[in-house]
């Protein structure tokens, strides 16, 4: 947890869960800040609360805690996260009705996967390069944590963001790099396609000519851009 600067137990904080969640991964450490990033400093400035878990799925905690995610991705990252907003809607400082959440890749799929399962615990979500089927996702890790489509029809059926795209309520955008070659943008593409149909209004941003993670100047605008949505929507 990172709180926002002059901290006020007294006060009621907006609050934003950053998310990872994949496999081989990790996001808290025990070395200075625990790892926490700069862009959670940046946001603690600007008087938001910052909270960051590591859900079954990550690394580091044993085969049991890694392999529980097995064949369906997202569904015990989710039932760990939603504990960590349990938690955080304990806390007499944490608002409930100013809850937001961002991820990137994994943390993108993640993202969208809280806010259109748990709709009215989420006001504002932005979501990066997003995974939103796994059978399109590249087969050499796709394949490694789901099986096949063919062996796991139930698994990618139920993984699939595309028919959440009806439950979305608050403030969702999406944003990628137009030459995304991890997470193509066929994912993207394709869910805001299932909101147009659903009737459902994510906002949408894209990089031209950017790969999956955005570099230099391309980056600083990015971190900008999801600053300010927590900014317009959330606090």
């Amino acid at each position: 947890m990172v709180k926002p600067v002059g901290f006020d137990p007294s006060k009621k904080y907006p609050t934003v869960v950053y998310v990872y969640g994949g496999p081989h991964a990790h996001n808290v450490d025990a070395t200075w800040h625990y790892g926490s990033r700069g862009w959670e400093t940046y946001m603690a400035q600007k008087g938001y609360l910052l909270f960051i878990l590591d859900n079954r799925g990550s690394e580091n905690r044993g085969k049991a805690f890694e392999q529980a995610t097995f064949r369906h991705l997202g569904q015990e990252e989710m039932k760990d996260q939603m504990q960590g907003v349990k938690y955080l809607q304990s806390l007499p400082y944490v608002d409930k009705d100013r809850i937001g959440v961002h991820g990137w890749s994994f943390g993108g799929f993640m993202t969208i996967s809280l806010t259109t399962n748990y709709p009215d615990v989420f006001k504002v979500a932005v979501a990066g390069g997003p995974v939103i089927d796994w059978k399109w996702y590249e087969a050499m890790y796709g394949e490694r944590y789901m099986d096949t489509p063919q062996s796991n029809p139930e698994g990618y059926a139920q993984t699939s963001l595309l028919g959440k795209a009806k439950d979305l309520k608050g403030k969702l955008q999406v944003i990628i790099g137009l030459n995304d070659p991890v997470v193509v943008p066929q994912h993207a593409y394709s869910f805001l396609k299932a909101c147009i149909g659903a009737g459902t209004q994510p906002d949408f941003f894209v990089y031209p000519g950017e790969p999956h993670n955005m570099r230099g100047h391309q980056s600083v605008h990015l971190h900008e851009r999801i600053t300010q949505y927590f900014e317009d929507y959330l606090k």
